[in-house]
């Protein structure tokens, strides 16, 4: 198995409202993408200061299945259209877990 996990910090134009059509559009990814066999998104709880302020954690069977999920169009179109245009930082890994 493969776990990506994404970690996102906002920019001053991630309203609530962006936030939340960002979030029901990822939501909506594993209906879309087969290859995904694990999928969980949310902001950060604030438990502690200096943390991200959202998670993207998701499971495939293996890199190509991760790779389909990087190409294909809908996970494109969230990347482009939803995520980007809110994102001051951002920080990912991919490790392999059985």
């Amino acid at each position: 198995m493969l776990r990506h996990v994404v970690c996102l910090t906002w920019n001053d134009a991630a309203t609530p409202a962006a936030i939340e059509e960002l979030t029901a559009a990822l939501r909506g990814l594993p209906a879309q993408i087969p290859e995904i066999r694990g999928y969980h998104v949310g902001p950060d709880v604030g438990l502690e200061a200096g943390t991200a302020d959202f998670a993207i954690v998701a499971d495939f069977d293996d890199r190509d299945g991760w790779r389909r999920y990087q190409e294909h169009p809908a996970h494109q179109a969230v990347r482009t259209e939803l995520i980007r245009p809110l994102v001051a930082s951002r920080a990912a890994v991919q490790y392999e877990w059985s």
